[in-house]
């Protein structure tokens, strides 16, 4: 179970925890943990299980929606069962949305064998199979959080939806130089998702980080939120330009897999995308 009974204060001390000897007395098999920031249900729930099918061991999930949730949603068979961390009630632009990550981070620490951390929403699908997202995400020398300047260069602005690693994870949840400063000053128009991580991990951490999300979205459209994509958009040819469709940089090498997962998509696309999946994507 990911529940337990630590107030806000116990559970962010715990998480800081460090050990000072490296090497493990124990063999110890790195994950990756899941992380789903949600209203309610985790909305794709049936393609998640596809996807986490067989990878046992390497991979842990935590879920935080809303307190009023009932999460009798999933049933006992389901990698969903038991996840959901103690939440509180979010904000879309506020700061009790970086509350709820860091309150997610800091769930996910408490488990040694975390070592990469990947933020999703409940309308979030992966591109690619675990096997491919597990080497992609362990073999990299770099983290994943969207970082563009704006007209001052210290202040940044990116995606929320992040993917990074152990390291940057304890110094986030133990920050208590930014977010002090971002929970007391940024109010609209200043949106605590956009800009509190970019700013923080670009100006403390920027080295370590490539400046880019694994999460593709389309804000052609414009207006506050990035497109939805509904079943009757989801085509074969679509989703391999999500897959394939851009250049970046990965340890150094130009690549075409840019992206790992993508969103948004609702319940109305389910039922394509499971369609589509085991061939497409490989699935199990």
């Amino acid at each position: 179970m990911a529940m337990h009974d630590m107030n806000e204060d116990e559970l962010l001390w715990r998480a800081s925890f460090v050990p000072m000897i490296d090497k493990t007395p124990f063999k110890q098999t790195p994950k990756i943990a899941f992380m789903f920031l949600t209203k309610g249900p985790v909305l794709l729930a049936p393609l998640w299980e596809k996807f986490f099918k067989g990878n046992e061991g390497l991979y842990s999930i935590y879920i935080h929606p809303s307190p009023s949730f009932n999460q009798t949603v999933y049933n006992q068979s389901s990698v969903f069962y038991g996840r959901r961390i103690p939440s509180k009630e979010t904000k879309w632009g506020e700061t009790s949305m970086i509350e709820a990550e860091r309150r997610l981070l800091a769930n996910a620490l408490l488990d040694f064998s975390n070592q990469r951390f990947v933020l999703l929403s409940e309308s979030c699908i992966p591109l690619f199979n675990f096997s491919t997202i597990y080497t992609y995400l362990m073999n990299s020398k770099k983290t994943f959080v969207e970082t563009n300047m704006l007209k001052d260069s210290q202040w940044k602005k990116g995606s929320q939806w992040f993917q990074i690693d152990r390291y940057l994870a304890l110094h986030i949840i133990s920050d208590k130089t930014y977010f002090p400063m971002f929970k007391k000053n940024c109010n609209s128009p200043c949106y605590s998702d956009e800009h509190y991580m970019p700013t923080f991990i670009s100006n403390e951490f920027g080295k370590r980080n490539s400046n880019r999300t694994l999460t593709w979205v389309d804000w052609s459209k414009g207006g506050p939120h990035p497109s939805t994509f509904i079943g009757k958009d989801v085509t074969i040819e679509f989703l391999e330009r999500l897959r394939f469709g851009s250049t970046c940089k990965y340890n150094g090498i130009r690549t075409t897999t840019c992206h790992l997962f993508a969103r948004k998509f609702p319940l109305d696309a389910l039922d394509i995308l499971v369609k589509y999946a085991p061939k497409l994507m490989q699935f199990n």
